[in-house]
């Protein structure tokens, strides 16, 4: 190689050594910098000069001090080092975290190392952190307290069937009045199965996973219009069903009822004045996708409007007195947990329609 190569050679490295945007070390086995490009300058608001008068150490962060040194060893008996991370000080005290790939080069005592910047990331991976612990706690919190309410709803419902037991109706004379404790036996039989079902699917859910069992369609929508049937009958409501293509479903039975409780009793309320009210259920198989149609010729809503807040918690849309924002958030929640999808078209005056598209559909 000629004097020009080796000068020309030189130059380019010190070139890129100087214009590169990652951060270049040369450090030696004594602890010390021994070169350092601009960006580290940049970085750390250090001189050159100050970095290479000062022990490496003096610039890392107290807490991340000891695993460095003990890195920094490995190193140095010959083990590159990649994807180290650890944080160090800037001159004004600010905290900025380097991701290493360090290389000894034994037989000089130096290494050579490229650090990026990483603090960004770490920011984002404490805030997520943060959060998912957040969430958690929440989570926790909220099992608690539907677990200690449905535990505890649950001896005031035995007391009312105890009741129920010992009322003797054949002294009553009514058949009306029989047929009103008749329905409340039956409601509060089915309140009952639901506290039940709620504390089984919380206990099963520790481990992430929802009971799922084969249902038929037909048997939950009939006991749900029964544990209804005063206010279907107040409404004059009219309900039709179809579930001709298909009325088995594997799927979650707690989940199922409150999906039609929820929708029917919002169908029964945003009933049209002077208009015969009228809830269709219904299944049908489109382009080899299980769906499960709920309509009304209700009152509607202008979805244009509330767009991406229908399944919103506490979203109303109507100014009822029955109205809490929850009932939609409940079946959006119930649908999208089992894996389906969920659909709305409404028009104000002309009812609205929910398609519910069932995952991984099973007779």
């Amino acid at each position: 190689m000629t004097d020009y190569q080796a000068l020309t050679d030189n130059y380019r490295t010190d070139v890129f050594f100087d214009i590169s945007a990652d951060l270049f070390f040369i450090a030696g086995y004594d602890g010390y910098f021994k070169k350092v490009n601009p960006a580290v300058c940049k970085l750390l608001e250090y001189s050159e000069s100050e970095l290479l008068a000062k022990p490496i150490n003096s610039f890392v962060h107290p807490d991340d001090l000891e695993r460095t040194i003990n890195s920094r060893e490995l190193v140095k008996n010959g083990e590159p080092l990649l994807n180290f991370e650890n944080r160090y000080l800037t001159k004004n005290g600010n905290v900025v975290w380097l991701s290493w790939t360090s290389m000894p080069h034994f037989e000089n005592g130096l290494v050579y190392a490229i650090a990026k910047e990483v603090t960004y990331r770490k920011k984002l991976e404490e805030e997520r952190n943060n959060l998912l612990t957040t969430i958690k706690k929440i989570n926790q919190d909220l099992k608690k307290i539907t677990y200690t309410a449905s535990h505890d709803l649950r001896s005031p419902v035995n007391n009312l069937l105890s009741v129920f037991e010992l009322l003797d109706v054949s002294k009553i004379e009514d058949p009306e009045t029989i047929e009103l404790i008749e329905i409340l036996k039956f409601t509060t039989t089915n309140l009952k199965e639901t506290l039940n079902s709620y504390v089984d699917n919380i206990s099963h859910q520790e481990h992430l996973n929802i009971m799922m069992e084969e249902l038929s369609i037909t048997e939950v929508v009939e006991k749900v219009i029964q544990s209804i049937q005063t206010q279907i009958k107040e409404a004059k409501v009219r309900i039709e069903m179809d579930f001709s293509a298909f009325d088995s479903i594997t799927f979650n039975k707690v989940y199922l009822e409150s999906i039609f409780i929820n929708l029917i009793t919002n169908a029964i309320k945003y009933t049209q004045p002077g208009v015969l009210p009228i809830i269709m259920l219904k299944t049908q198989i489109q382009n080899g996708l299980y769906q499960l149609i709920i309509a009304d010729n209700g009152c509607g809503f202008d979805t244009e409007k509330v767009k991406n807040k229908i399944f919103g918690l506490n979203q109303k849309f109507h100014e009822h007195k029955d109205s809490h924002g929850i009932g939609l958030y409940l079946v959006y929640t119930h649908v999208t947990d089992m894996g389906g999808q969920i659909e709305v078209s409404s028009r104000v005056g002309e009812g609205t329609t929910f398609t519910i598209t069932f995952k991984n559909y099973k007779i």
